[in-house]
């Protein structure tokens, strides 16, 4: 048996070795063993033959958003199910990357019981239906702390959501969470003195980029599917390249900013 998190005969780099989506699985999961004490076991179950295999659970986790949301509408996997995969990923992961700073597990268990209610009833949402989705911690939530990353919002609760927070539920996502951001999003490095540094999956002691720093580790770690964020200069798609996911930019005015946006060019 092996401490490393996957087979040390095999050669990773090698393209007809794995596929490329279970290169940057591995890689991002080995990073993080290797950085802090996470226990391996925690993550990984050992075959027959003493080779690693990611525990059903996990396999959850590292679904595309789309295979998870046909898996859910097909009723092959209850909301519940993917909804509480995702939070013993985030208890796991969360402690050595620091990118979901504002955890709602409670609320977003009964969401998901709600979801799986109103899919047997053949009423889903949307095309989100029953997937969560954690928000950057700039965009006002109801109920939930928003911080904008900065000392005096501390512990400022929003009375309203802001328009596209409205959307993604009217689409039928589940809220997990907020993710860190620097102050109000300037910059291109994820850090607060309200929550600290989120940290690179790939290599904890290096930058995850930034404004939506916090989306992007998440979505890197299998802690959720889908992350909503900002971008300006490159916010979502700077982050995006640092953790080796997708940031899209739509353009601006595709959706609604609300009264959050500081500039006419920034988009969510």
């Amino acid at each position: 048996m092996s401490d490393t998190p996957f087979p040390p005969a095999q050669d990773l780099a090698s393209p007809d070795a794995i596929s490329r989506r279970e290169f940057g699985r591995r890689l991002g999961a080995a990073a993080i063993v290797a950085g802090t004490s996470i226990n391996n076991t925690d993550r990984w179950t050992m075959a027959g033959d003493g080779e690693p295999t990611h525990a059903p659970n996990s396999d959850l986790c590292f679904t595309s958003a789309t295979e998870l949301a046909a898996m859910i509408r097909s009723k092959k996997v209850s909301a519940r199910e993917v909804m509480q995969a995702h939070l013993a990923q985030i208890e796991r992961v969360n402690p050595a990357v620091n990118s979901i700073v504002t955890l709602v597990a409670d609320r977003a268990m009964a969401d998901a019981k709600a979801a799986d209610e109103e899919l047997a009833r053949g009423k889903p949402r949307g095309p989100l239906h029953g997937l969560p989705i954690a928000h950057k911690d700039l965009v006002e939530t109801k109920g939930i702390r928003t911080t904008h990353g900065f000392p005096f919002f501390r512990d400022h609760i929003p009375d309203a959501d802001a328009p596209i927070i409205t959307l993604i539920r009217k689409g039928g996502a589940l809220t997990v969470g907020k993710t860190n951001t620097p102050e109000f999003g300037a910059g291109s490095h994820t850090f607060n003195t309200v929550f600290g540094a989120t940290k690179n999956p790939y290599d904890v002691t290096r930058s995850c980029g930034g404004s939506s720093g916090g989306a992007a580790v998440s979505l890197a770690c299998g802690m959720v599917p889908i992350a909503d964020g900002s971008d300006t200069g490159g916010s979502l798609r700077n982050p995006a390249a640092f953790c080796n996911v997708v940031g899209f930019r739509p353009s601006p005015g595709r959706v609604s900013a609300g009264r959050g946006s500081w500039s006419p060019l920034s988009t969510s």
